[in-house]
């Protein structure tokens, strides 16, 4: 009874104290909530901080590697390589004293970071930091030095750890600039295939995360990240540099001429296959590095551009590009001037290439058969206007062969009248005149306002457009066009890229060649290669200078006066294909106002030599071979090629040299109220030639052009065409704007 008592007592005992316990520990609780309470309203910020920075360090994500861009040829062009940024653990590096000087001694011998600033930063913030970027982007070779003396056995070096990101490089520095682009630092692409195809070049991050097991042991568990796909382009960069030396060549024959600047605003050329539509080159000048995309360096030359994007009537040079970068929006401003792709954005008055368009609408329409003349007698009345001819003192009678041949306005305006404004205007936007070609490239212009309507287009606005002016459109519009004039009449959608390759390799995606329609018959686009082809071979033929040694080529020169008319400053061109019986591939040069005085730059020689010395190089190494016997003086032209590569420069002026001239300015009078007062001329040619009166003018020495006693017009002594400026004066003015604006 006793023994049973005493344990009673000591269970009661044991309660009291089991209580006691139990309030002891939830005070302790409460006084632990409360103060976990006041650091969180307190420091919670702080310790935030400190926790997501250990996360970042424990949680790491894992970088894609962008695909690459490949020429047709396998070339790289653009790739991305591994770099790498340091990073700095400044609670690891700050767990024992001996591991701070051998790591900093480190830091500056190998990899060249100043550590002064470093030290005071782990001193500030060794208990809370765990990621702090010292460098970025550097390239394997510069931190293998540093990873051995870590690697060490025994090694001080603690805290620091470097993070896989990929940089973005191109080999051929600004080879293919305007097709490529680029990619901005956040690997988003800009311009051209990076920005068209970004989401195909893209791939997905990966992730690897930390965590603690039940050892309490850091262990890792790793998501990879996927590549991005490749693509593979249709651009030869074999060909792409032959086109992009003679640019260039070009811009420096001509720079700082007439004016300061470059050889002209904007030089451009594309090469296609004209059965396909792929895009073997596609170039423009100015040029800049892919590696270095803000240098102000490759604007110099440029017009100046203002903040709105307006030219300011000055140009870019080496006192004034300095000064770009005091007002953040002339700088954007400029240099995305340099970094859009003309041969696809810019949009201008296409002249003359554009006939061969209005006699294949006028054949194809039945609204004519091909075989006609008409008298050009210098200029067609058009309701009110009088629009004259390039040759003002009339051709007599030509065939349309003949007009084509010596791009004949009066000719072209004959042929337009008789096919009519609707059946006109339903070819144009059958050859995608107005609309956008959908090139796989970022950046095409939209042009539907910038051609006419059957309610917007009268009698003069018919008339001009024939002959290529009132209307404006891309190079990449009239390429694809004129492709399919010259391949029996089949447009193909224009692309860049012929493929699309997995990391793996295997092939994700063949983009063929796609057929949209056929603009005309095979008949007619026999009778437009033989046209075409008498301007490159014919006695009075305009693009005599575009025809490489050893080859016959077709083609068409163009010229347009740009707004406001009367300026004197041209759009000049040439737009052609090889071989003549068999086309193959298609070029087109566009020079935008030449860099000559303004009585020369109505003259397509500076875009036909272009041409000739492109084509030079490039049917021979396209397995084009040679179909016509050399000249001593072609053999010796091209023995001087192999040696160095047209190193002679080209002259400005025609003087009485052999070859002919394009000059096709149009001048017209008065308003257009009206229809045409003139009746359409049709003959058998049987009417002699007109006299040329030109040809006993007297010859300027100073420019070595014919000067016309009445007007003092300067005139080519050979075609008679007017060259646009004067000796004493006395030059007509050109018509009002249409209302179409010359292009951005």
């Amino acid at each position: 009874m006793d023994k049973q008592r005493k344990t009673n007592k000591f269970t009661i005992k044991m309660q009291k104290k089991l209580v006691v316990l139990f309030l002891f520990i939830l005070l302790a609780f409460v006084g632990l909530s409360y103060r976990l309470f006041i650091i969180t309203r307190d420091n919670g910020e702080q310790y935030k901080k400190q926790v997501l920075s250990q996360q970042r360090y424990d949680s790491t994500t894992l970088p894609y590697k962008r695909g690459s861009i490949l020429d047709a040829n396998g070339s790289i062009l653009a790739s991305s390589e591994k770099v790498y940024n340091v990073i700095l653990d400044s609670v690891a590096i700050s767990e024992k004293e001996e591991y701070l000087e051998p790591t900093l001694s480190a830091l500056q011998s190998q990899l060249g970071i100043e550590t002064g600033s470093i030290r005071s930063y782990i001193e500030a913030n060794k208990k809370t930091s765990r990621y702090y970027v010292l460098a970025k982007r550097l390239e394997y070779e510069q931190i293998e030095g540093f990873q051995e003396l870590q690697n060490e056995e025994g090694s001080l070096i603690k805290g620091i750890w470097f993070e896989e990101e990929y940089k973005r490089t191109y080999p051929g520095g600004s080879l293919a600039c305007d097709v490529i682009g680029f990619t901005t630092s956040d690997n988003v692409g800009s311009y051209g295939l990076e920005e068209y195809y970004n989401d195909v070049l893209s791939g997905t991050s990966g992730r690897e995360y930390g965590y603690l097991n039940d050892d309490s042991n850091l262990e890792r568990t790793t998501i990879p990240a996927e590549d991005g796909n490749t693509i593979v382009t249709t651009i030869d960069a074999n060909i792409q540099s032959i086109v992009e030396k003679y640019l260039k060549k070009f811009d420096e024959e001509y720079k700082n001429n007439a004016h300061e600047g470059n050889g002209s605003n904007n030089t451009g050329c594309i090469i296609m296959d004209v059965n396909s539509g792929e895009v073997l080159a596609m170039a423009s000048y100015p040029v800049y590095d892919l590696n270095d995309t803000r240098n102000t360096d490759a604007l110099i030359g440029m017009p100046l551009l203002d903040a709105t994007g307006k030219k300011t009537g000055e140009y870019i040079n080496e006192e004034n590009v300095g000064t770009l970068s005091e007002d953040p929006d002339v700088l954007y401003q400029n240099l995305n001037a340099l970094w859009k792709n003309f041969c696809i954005n810019d949009t201008y008055e296409p002249g003359s290439v554009s006939k061969p368009f209005t006699v294949a609408a006028g054949i194809e329409s039945g609204s004519i058969t091909g075989n006609e003349s008409y008298n050009c007698e210098g200029m067609l009345h058009v309701g009110e206007h009088d629009i004259k001819c390039h040759n003002r003192y009339g051709d007599g009678y030509l065939t349309v062969t003949e007009g084509v041949e010596r791009s004949c306005n009066v000719n072209m305006m004959y042929i337009a009248m008789a096919t009519g404004k609707e059946t006109f205007l339903k070819f144009q936007h059958n050859f995608n005149l107005g609309l956008k070609t959908n090139i796989d490239l970022a950046g095409e212009a939209r042009t539907a306002s910038l051609v006419y309507n059957v309610n917007t287009m009268g009698p003069t606005d018919l008339a001009t457009n024939s002959f290529g002016q009132g209307y404006n459109a891309t190079m990449i519009q009239m390429m694809a066009g004129f492709c399919s004039l010259i391949n029996g009449g089949y447009y193909y959608e224009p692309h860049v890229v012929s493929k699309i390759v997995s990391p793996s390799g295997a092939t994700v995606q063949n983009i063929e060649p796609r057929l949209l329609k056929q603009t005309i018959s095979e008949a007619t686009s026999a009778k437009i290669r033989d046209m075409c082809k008498q301007v490159v071979i014919g006695e009075n033929g305009t693009g005599k200078t575009a025809r490489p040694a050893g080859y016959i080529i077709g083609g068409k020169t163009g010229t347009a006066e740009t707004l406001p008319r009367g300026n004197h400053e041209y759009v000049v061109s040439f737009m052609g294909y090889a071989p003549a019986d068999d086309p193959q591939i298609a070029i087109y040069v566009v020079v935008d106002r030449p860099n000559v005085p303004g009585y020369i730059m109505d003259d397509a020689k500076f875009a036909t030599r272009i041409v000739r010395s492109i084509l030079t190089e490039v049917l021979p190494y396209k397995g084009i071979f040679m179909t016509e016997e050399l000249s001593d003086k072609e053999r010796e032209e091209l023995e001087a090629l192999q040696i160095e590569i047209m190193t002679a420069p080209a002259s400005t002026k025609t003087g009485n040299e052999e070859e002919e001239t394009e000059g096709e300015e149009q001048k017209t009078e008065g308003e257009s109220t009206g229809e045409s007062g003139e009746d359409e001329t049709t003959g058998e040619g049987e009417e002699a030639p007109r006299e040329e009166v030109w040809k006993k003018f007297p010859i300027d020495p100073a420019t070595g052009y014919a000067i016309d006693p009445e007007t003092g017009e300067y005139v080519d002594p050979v075609t008679g065409v007017s060259m646009g400026g004067s000796y004493e004066g006395g030059i007509s003015s050109e018509p009002e704007s249409t209302s179409k604006p010359e292009g951005e």
